[in-house]
């Protein structure tokens, strides 16, 4: 009987440890997953944006043909918005370098639209109709999703990265290697620290 106990105290550990590892890594699998679907949601509301711009850019065309400058810039920033989306998403989450590449293409593509609506200001005539007020309100709404799904990604990526970090899930995520990589931030607009200047 004496000699069974060194064994039950060996499988209760072995269970233990193996319960410990399990629960670890279906943790960090739940949150990963919880990443992946902020994500999601944040390639949504960009693709919203992304279907809206040929319509509005359309819409101004009409009214103020002779702005090509302000068209071609637009246009090419929607495509390099489309050709950093299309190479390597699966890693824009995980490799920090790639979430830059991508927060420049968009960061391209708000700068391109904002201009877009500074010429559309010259012109009242646009202004005035319900088509282009409707894109504008369209366009700022998503603008609005936009910050409200990167927020929630970063949320997603702060929870998995703290639970990552913490001791002992660390021990499980280091063993399993690039399974469970640390999540890349949205980060700020470069000069978003700095308050515009208005002058009168």
């Amino acid at each position: 009987m004496k000699r069974w106990v060194p064994i039950a105290v060996v499988v209760v550990v072995v269970v233990a440890l193996l319960g410990w590892v399990a629960s670890g890594y279906n943790a960090l699998v739940r949150l990963d997953q919880g990443v992946s679907s902020a994500w999601g949601q944040v390639e949504n509301v960009y693709q919203r944006r992304a279907d809206l711009v040929p319509n509005l850019v359309e819409t101004v065309k009409a009214a103020a043909a002779f702005e090509k400058d302000t068209f071609t810039a637009v246009a090419t920033a929607r495509a390099q918005v489309g050709q950093v989306s299309a190479a390597g998403v699966e890693k824009i989450t995980t490799d920090p370098a790639a979430m830059a590449k991508f927060q420049q293409a968009q960061d391209g593509l708000s700068s391109a639209l904002s201009r877009l609506l500074v010429v559309s200001e010259r012109y009242p005539e646009l202004k005035a109709t319900a088509g282009f007020r409707d894109l504008q309100v369209q366009l700022e709404g998503t603008e609005n999703r936009i910050a409200v799904e990167r927020m929630r990604f970063n949320e997603a990526a702060q929870a998995f990265n703290t639970k990552r970090q913490s001791f002992p899930t660390v021990l499980i995520a280091g063993f399993l290697g690039d399974r469970f990589k640390e999540k890349a931030y949205f980060k700020a607009q470069a000069g978003a620290d700095t308050a515009p200047k208005v002058k009168f």
